[in-house]
């Protein structure tokens, strides 16, 4: 018997008649959606909830043109930052903010991503929201540190990024910070959508609380700290939300200072119901500026046995896995919206046959969201400005780099040639 049918099949004899299906589930190590196995292609749509707004930078036609090119390509799961944190007027930082000072929210972002919500369920696609950041371009560990009493973090585009994570290390051992971030989790959580009156923690839009995007210690010596914390955090929402599933945001070892053990250790937290891996070829080293499509090969190779590890841990733990960011520059190193991605198409696509070969055979590699959904933006300037449009590329980051835009067809027929054939693996 085909392994995912037999999967269904024991799903419903072991469930119980009051079960509630509306929200994603993880039964032995499977995403089950409405009682089926789930795999997906989905992307990184991390401004939708500032588009969703009616504020600076909202523009709620884009945003429903967007989801609806989205939707009719099948990718229906979106990972998403919740609000930016902190003062305006920095130019390496998401803006307009959600949180201004702990406790102080902006009212129009809110109301943005309640609107994105909304329209996502009417679309019955999935959002995978985070929460914080240990990177500087929407504010996360840095701001809890500044109001936590530590000062200002220095800028990696003045200071370096060594500077920067000498500051935020500091993140894995403040308990201040930690409780500012608590407070910030409650409130968010505990909201109600003022379109569709319903709690946030009975939206079945949202598939996934995450802690935060790529949470890291900094520190080898700040590594139980930050185990501790990542626990203490999936408590909390545990405690909060019964409903959906929770995850950590984690790049995998990559992002526990290379420690295979410490990554386990975090993904088998009992609150935590799946595990999370990024990869990034050009920033980790295995891609050159002026050799893209040469060092593909040895980025295809690096990929799987990056991977292969982690789902030898995830089997032992019977969670899913998901490849929650992943992207190549375009060729040339271009930012050109306009310019040739044969590169990116080529990693897009072996990526994709790893996530499709595990799904075949019913394995824990459960789906992957590749960065980031640029869509219908245009570029103006090569760093990002105050009224540019938002694109799948951060402020602190070169504007087109890494985005995927209506007009990249090479790789959005790879992205619909994947979602079909996955389609057809889980009917």
């Amino acid at each position: 018997m085909n392994k995912i049918l037999l999967l269904i099949i024991t799903f419903f004899m072991a469930m119980p008649l009051s079960a509630n299906n509306t929200f994603v589930k993880v039964y032995q190590g499977h995403f089950l959606r409405d009682g089926k196995p789930y795999y997906y292609v989905g992307t990184n749509f991390w401004y939708g909830a500032i588009l969703g707004s009616t504020g600076q930078g909202g523009n709620r036609k884009r945003l429903c043109a967007e989801l609806d090119k989205m939707k009719s390509m099948g990718i229906d799961n979106l990972r998403i930052l919740v609000g930016a944190d902190g003062e305006r007027g920095i130019k390496t930082k998401v803006e307009p903010t959600l949180q201004i000072k702990p406790g102080v929210y902006n009212d129009t972002i809110l109301e943005g991503l309640d609107y994105l919500l909304q329209q996502m369920g009417k679309r019955n696609m999935l959002a995978v929201l985070y929460l914080n950041n240990s990177w500087e371009w929407s504010g996360g560990y840095g701001f809890y540190l500044q109001y936590a009493g530590e000062g200002k973090a220095p800028r990696p585009d003045e200071a370096g990024y060594p500077a920067y994570m000498n500051f935020v290390r500091k993140y894995a051992t403040s308990e201040e910070a930690h409780q500012l971030f608590y407070k910030y989790v409650n409130f968010i959580l505990n909201r109600t959508n003022r379109y569709t009156h319903r709690k946030y923690v009975d939206d079945p839009a949202i598939m996934s609380w995450q802690i935060g995007n790529e949470p890291r210690a900094f520190g080898k010596e700040e590594l139980e700290p930050f185990v501790k914390w990542l626990s203490e955090a999936s408590s909390l929402i545990r405690s909060i939300d019964k409903n959906h599933l929770v995850s950590i945001g984690s790049e995998g070892a990559w992002g526990c200072e290379g420690d295979y053990n410490v990554y386990e250790k975090i993904c088998a937290d009992k609150n935590i119901d799946y595990c999370n891996v990024h990869l990034w070829p050009y920033n980790w080293g295995w891609a050159k500026k002026d050799s893209l499509i040469e060092n593909l090969d040895r980025s295809c190779r690096n990929t799987k046995e990056y991977i292969d590890r982690h789902l030898t841990i995830c089997s032992k733990l019977n969670k899913p896995l998901v490849m929650e960011e992943f992207g190549y520059p375009r060729d040339g190193f271009s930012f050109s919206p306009y310019s040739t991605t044969k590169g990116r198409d080529g990693y897009y696509k072996y990526v994709f046959s790893l996530v499709a070969d595990n799904a075949k055979s019913g394995g824990n590699f459960a789906g992957c969201n590749f960065w980031g959904w640029g869509g219908m933006a245009k570029p103006t300037h090569e760093n990002w400005n105050v009224g540019d449009d938002y694109c799948g590329d951060p402020a602190q980051e070169q504007q087109g780099l890494n985005s995927v835009f209506s007009s990249d067809t090479s790789t959005l027929f790879i992205v619909k040639e994947q979602i079909e054939s996955m389609s057809n693996i889980c009917r």
